[in-house]
């Protein structure tokens, strides 16, 4: 897998940075992000507007910040390839099954890259910029993978399991949560075989 490098420095930690960014991560999931203001965010994280604007330029910035802890998270949870080719397969199968594991998580409101970029227009935003990276990052992974299986056609098939992902988190959250899994779960085993 290439190398990739590592994300610049935050804003200091503090706890009233993790407050506003718990309290505003939830909110934005939840309810959307341009449905929830700075005000408000500002009154449930109990923090001055003045100590928000300290550790955020404003609610765009508040924004990336959010999608920059999903990313971490999803990073996290992915973990590294494996050095044996052999257990690649088993590895992609692993994060597809926690993506459709995600699928039913009570709350699930669908893809947090998806939802941000829908309320999100313009492709040159600090926020389209977060999302393209996070999805640059998961489709290159996946293709990575893929590569390293054998497939014939691993950047195409990169692409379809990439597709196959969206629609599972769009599929789960607007209609049937089972059958978006179950067709991730037969879509990443179709592309395992170089379908």
């Amino acid at each position: 897998m290439a190398e990739q490098t590592p994300p610049a420095p935050g804003p200091p930690r503090s706890a009233a940075r993790d407050r506003l960014l718990r309290t505003a991560s939830a909110l934005f999931y939840a309810e959307g992000v341009r449905a929830v203001g700075v005000d408000r965010v500002v009154a449930e994280a109990s923090v001055t507007r003045a100590t928000f604007y300290r550790h955020f330029a404003g609610k765009e910035a508040l924004v990336v910040a959010y999608l920059q802890a999903v990313d971490d998270a999803t990073r996290s949870r992915a973990g590294q390839q494996p050095d044996d080719p052999a257990e690649v397969a088993s590895w992609l199968r692993r994060l597809t099954s926690q993506i459709g594991d995600e699928l039913c998580r009570p709350g699930f409101r669908g893809c947090a890259f998806i939802n941000a970029a829908a309320e999100y227009p313009d492709p040159a935003s600090p926020v389209r910029v977060a999302v393209r990276e996070h999805r640059e990052w998961l489709q290159g992974t996946a293709t990575a993978a893929l590569a390293r299986t054998g497939h014939p056609d691993p950047r195409a098939a990169g692409g379809r399991w990439m597709t196959l992902r969206d629609g599972a988190m769009v599929g789960a959250y607007l209609g049937d949560v089972e059958q978006a899994r179950t067709t991730l779960r037969a879509g990443v085993e179709d592309l395992l075989a170089g379908r």
